[in-house]
């Protein structure tokens, strides 16, 4: 799954839970927003780890 498309998702349902005011937000729907920002947030931590690592690699080899 890639970034853009996660993020789209993910305000996608916070806009639809602030919309939905009147019925509440259950805490299913609460939980999986929340397991989406933490998906989304490794996702970042592996593309960050990666680049650096290259680019460690990048040094130590030249």
């Amino acid at each position: 799954m890639d970034i853009p498309t996660l993020t789209a998702w993910i305000r996608a349902r916070a806009e639809l839970l602030r919309t939905a005011c009147d019925r509440g937000a259950t805490s299913t729907e609460l939980a999986v927003l929340a397991g989406a920002l933490l998906v989304g947030a490794g996702l970042l931590v592996v593309a960050i780890r990666a680049k650096l690592m290259e680019k460690i690699g990048i040094i130590n080899g030249g």
